[in-house]
């Protein structure tokens, strides 16, 4: 039977046979032939529905059956003909079947049935299998990957998937690409430059800084506007910004050979907000860059990135700022702060040299002064002046020093602490005092560094200074002291070492403010003598700094000295062999390398020719142009000189493409 039998032929049937067999019974009490008749015919009846609804269950099984088979040809054909590449491989990771279109975009036509998977796609199975998918470039293409594995009857297959994202891709590249970024430009100490400078030379100068500004954004499509006389402000595209930063800002070098009246080279310094999700976002990280560009003495771009920033230029010195509006305006915002608060707390950096704990000597003076308790928290066992620190005890006769230890435990909750001569949260003397404090107050004049400390009250940064003494020395002249009672003059002599030591006795670094101070410090009752004894040193500490001079080797216009040795005083002895070997001919800068338990420092020094502080910033340090340093934990003297002469390298090699 080939057609279907409909249901209602069904029912009629089962209803026949239900009336025969009732017309049976009833003639079989009338008329038993008749009956058994009819009982037969109903008999006959039943045997002929049974039969007709067997023939029709097999023939449903048999339509059901090429029905089957018919889906199962047409899931193969759909697989086959599906727009999108796939492959099957078995437990080998040898392919077993691919539809057309992977053996047309993957295979390029060849024949791949029994070769490996990852011979043939540049795929990563590892990792499709531990994250569920992977990404692979196949002929031109992007490709994401993906895979379901199928088990059934000791079978097992992968089938992996390709889904084709190459025009996702370039519409994400294009769109990254595209986005827009606000740069802001500023030209370094502008006012202080062009206030002795003739008109006619400050129109050449404009002309020439607007012609060199237009050169630069001729490469790119974006527009820049002049906000003032020495900001601007541009809209660059970020393919445009990856050009100017493979080009390291060239824009910096070519603004140094514009000189005002002939002797001022101008400098510029640049923030430059990429990454940002909106132009508003962007033009706040291209103003944090710019501020972080200035903190470190400007003349250079720095550009945020995702660990930090990235710093470009910075080969000129800062130049001196000869207005002190700002200063007096942040000493009588200091003095408001320490009136309100019950008493201070001065730190300085660890391993605290004469600059540092001289400024925190100087200014606990002011403070006392001001009729205020004050406490200096120094580590005695890890200070390059103690000498200094005996001689403000013996002459003070109070408790001034402590360990930050009783700091720690003296702090209270209206308290303020200043930190001196740092502003590196990993570099203070105690960051449990800086954490535990309700307000703190940061005077430093190293140039900014990414880790610096972003929540205090007061930050006043001044990279041009000559040290931290210097800055004290100028925020105590304009305090309101109402007391006639005179500075201690151990207080000033202690002001007037950190200037002498850090501008090497008024030869490196100084400014016209920097003789001033020193002159102010003179008037208070300050010692030269006194502070020259600061730096004497004993027999044996001199023995040892002639024998790291003598054991240095001259490489590259550099002086770099290995102390072997171990000693109490390195710490001291190493960065005065350091300022001895810049007295050799034909060095630029000097370099010593000693080690203290598993660290090899290194201390830097320059006479100005050469940036010393990019180069110990190459190996995780800091400081200034011509004074810096850096620490290398679990690395040997050897292992740190090749570090030290790769990074020279890299700098030299930046140099010559200037």
């Amino acid at each position: 039977m080939k057609k279907k039998l409909p249901s209602v032929f069904f029912a009629l049937m089962i209803a026949l046979l239900l009336v025969s067999a009732f017309s049976s019974v009833m003639l079989y009490r009338y008329n038993k032939i008749f009956g058994l008749a009819g009982l037969v015919c109903s008999a006959v009846l039943v045997a002929v529905i049974i039969v007709m609804t067997v023939l029709y269950f097999r023939n449903v099984m048999r339509h059901i059956s090429k029905m089957n088979a018919h889906l199962e040809t047409s899931a193969a054909e759909y697989m086959n003909s599906l727009p999108a590449p796939i492959a099957v491989i078995d437990n080998n990771n040898c392919f077993v079947w691919y539809n057309q279109i992977f053996s047309e975009k993957i295979g390029l036509g060849s024949d791949l049935y029994g070769l490996s998977f990852e011979s043939s796609v540049k795929a990563d199975l590892a990792e499709l299998n531990a994250n569920g998918y992977c990404y692979c470039s196949i002929n031109g293409s992007v490709y994401r990957v993906t895979s379901e594995k199928f088990d059934q009857n000791d079978i097992s297959f992968l089938i992996i998937y390709f889904h084709d994202e190459t025009a996702y891709r370039n519409l994400k590249k294009l769109t990254d690409e595209t986005r827009p970024t606000v740069v802001i430009m500023t030209i370094d100490n502008y006012d202080e430059i062009m206030q002795n400078a003739k008109e006619s030379e400050k129109a050449q100068a404009s002309v020439e800084t607007e012609q060199l500004i237009e050169k630069f954004m001729s490469s790119t499509n974006g527009f820049i506007k002049k906000s003032s006389s020495n900001t601007f402000y541009a809209v660059i595209e970020n393919r445009h910004i990856e050009e100017k930063i493979a080009d390291k800002f060239k824009i910096l070098d070519y603004a140094r050979n514009i000189k005002i009246a002939g002797k001022y080279p101008l400098t510029f310094s640049i923030g430059v907000g990429q990454g940002a999700e909106t132009l508003a976002e962007s033009e706040q990280i291209a103003r944090q860059c710019l501020d972080m560009a200035l903190g470190r003495g400007g003349d250079q771009a720095v550009v945020k990135t995702d660990s930090g920033f990235r710093f470009f230029g910075g080969v000129s010195k800062g130049v001196e700022k000869m207005s002190r509006a700002k200063t007096r305006i942040i000493a009588s915002a200091l003095q408001d702060l320490i009136m309100d608060s019950d008493s201070v707390f001065i730190m300085g950096h660890r391993f605290g040299d004469l600059d540092s704990v001289g400024a925190s000597c100087g200014l606990a003076g002011a403070v006392r002064l001001l009729g205020k308790e004050v406490h200096i928290a120094v580590d005695r066992t890890k200070n390059l002046a103690s000498h200094l620190i005996d001689i403000v005890e013996d002459q003070t006769d109070s408790e001034l020093f402590m360990t930050p230890a009783e700091a720690l435990e003296s702090v209270g909750n209206n308290d303020l602490v200043i930190i001196v001569d740092t502003h590196n949260k990993d570099f203070i003397e105690s960051r449990e005092l800086y954490e535990s404090a309700r307000a703190v107050v940061v005077i430093d004049h190293h140039r900014k560094t990414v880790n610096f400390i972003d929540d205090a009250v007061i930050f006043h940064h001044e990279p041009y200074a000559s040290s931290a003494c210097e800055m004290v020395t100028e925020l105590i002249q304009y305090f309101r002291f109402e007391t006639d009672e005179r500075f201690p003059s151990c207080y000033a002599d202690a002001l007037l070492s950190g200037i002498m030591l850090d501008t090497k006795n008024f030869v490196m670094r100084t400014g016209v403010r920097t003789f001033e101070a020193a002159a102010f410090l003179k008037k208070m009752g300050a010692d030269t003598v006194a502070v020259k004894l600061l730096f004497s040193n004993s027999i044996d500490s001199y023995k040892r700094k002639a024998q790291i001079v003598s054991s240095a080797k001259i490489y590259n216009r550099c002086a770099i000295a290995a102390a072997d040795f171990k000693s109490d005083d390195i710490r001291l002895v190493a960065p005065q062999a350091a300022d001895e070997l810049l007295n050799i001919t034909d060095v630029d800068a000097s370099f010593v390398i000693y080690r203290t338990n598993n660290t090899a420092n290194i201390s830097a020094r320059s006479m100005g020719a050469l940036n010393v502080q990019v180069i110990m910033e190459q190996l995780g340090g800091g400081g200034h142009q011509s004074m810096a340093a850096t620490q290398l934990e679990n690395t040997s003297i050897s292992d740190a000189e090749k570090l030290l002469i790769a990074a020279i390298d890299e700098r030299m090699n930046d140099a010559q493409h200037i």
